[in-house]
């Protein structure tokens, strides 16, 4: 990549260490056993510190679905045509998806932005369109998109970020669409991680075992193409293997963290865009908290290197942001009984522990 100053290499912020501090204090004045609640007193802590009080809220999440699609179809690794894809675009947009029923649920504003699909050129109702190539190259063949294509695709969620920030909202989950992307994101994980195929590899919408040996060849054979020319860079990685909604999703976690806005990330092609992200800038990490643990097979791995901790394992792999989306209940839940339950004092109970 060029040596030159990108808006993704600035400074992020920093958690508010005397929230948090007050927010700690006060769950042990709750009329509760210390620690209780388990996980949701520290999402509650984890929130006052990103949103800088001690009264955390969640009242108005924003969803970014990220669609794009994948030159390595042409590999035949996807148990659906690439189509689908564009399918599910007007899906979302028209309220059919998990995800627009999960954004409903919540009140949550959900953007649909079209990064680069494959086919004519078309109007959807609610679906942005930002398309910057059609679809991605074969990675098992050439680099996937050229470094002014990747820069192009990490705006894109800047952006979505900028303007969701400008709205008011108070959380920010990244979904994503592209028919062909846990090959690409299994392939990110690889070159990442320095890690084979065979560990990182699943069977993403349902392949069969067979399938699952092929996909797996097709990403050793991209990793072989790819690994003296990515060094071991993040970025480089990203344009040689990702995708273009890969990319996005890493540029809006990138502007999150720099502008303060606490992320939900969701399943096992979100995750490796996180952790592109956390490569690109380490402290990214502190503004994300992790939805869920899917079922995808590298996804374990995945968090166990981010040193994340699930909030939900429900078995999910459905991608779209659902597993995040999900989750927002366990958040707002969270937050709800910090800021409501009585302390021993408002309640006149004791909090001495007898004997």
């Amino acid at each position: 990549m060029a040596e030159q100053t990108h808006w993704y290499l600035a400074p992020v912020q920093h958690p508010d260490l005397d929230a948090k501090l007050q927010a700690e204090q006060r769950q042990l004045q709750l009329t509760k056993p210390t620690g209780a609640l388990g996980d949701l007193e520290q999402i509650a802590i984890t929130l006052a510190s990103l949103q800088g009080t001690v009264f955390p809220k969640i009242n108005k999440p924003w969803i970014s679905i990220f669609a794009g699609d994948h030159g390595v179809v042409e590999e035949n690794i996807s148990a659906y045509p690439q189509a689908v894809t564009r399918q599910m675009l007007q899906n979302f947009a028209s309220g059919g998806a998990a995800i627009s029923v999960i954004a409903k649920h919540h009140q949550a504003h959900l953007q649909v932005i079209d990064c680069g699909t494959v086919g004519d050129a078309y109007e959807y109702a609610g679906v942005e369109r930002h398309c910057i190539r059609a679809g991605t190259a074969n990675f098992a063949k050439q680099a996937a998109m050229t470094e002014q294509e990747c820069q192009a695709a990490l705006q894109l969620g800047k952006n979505s970020v900028d303007l969701a920030k400008s709205k008011g909202a108070d959380i920010f989950i990244a979904g994503e669409m592209g028919i062909g992307n846990t090959c690409s994101a299994s392939a990110l994980a690889c070159l990442l991680l320095d890690e084979s195929a065979q560990q990182l590899t699943g069977v993403g919408t349902g392949i069969n075992i067979e399938q699952l040996q092929h996909k797996i060849q097709v990403i050793d054979q991209a990793i072989k193409l790819h690994q003296a020319d990515v060094e071991n860079n993040p970025l480089k990685i990203l344009a040689a293997v990702g995708g273009l909604e890969i990319a996005a999703m890493t540029g809006a976690y990138l502007r999150c963290a720099q502008m303060g806005l606490p992320i939900v990330v969701d399943g096992f092609i979100s995750s490796v865009a996180a952790l592109c992200a956390v490569r690109i800038q380490p402290q990214a990490r502190e503004w994300m908290l992790f939805g869920h643990q899917s079922a995808e097979y590298g996804h374990q791995r995945i968090l166990k290197e981010l040193n994340a901790q699930a909030i939900l394992n429900m078995n999910l792999r459905l991608g779209e942001g659902s597993g995040a989306g999900a989750a927002l209940s366990m958040l707002q839940l969270a937050c709800a009984l910090h800021n409501q339950m009585a302390t021993f004092a408002e309640a006149v109970v004791s909090g001495d522990k007898v004997g």
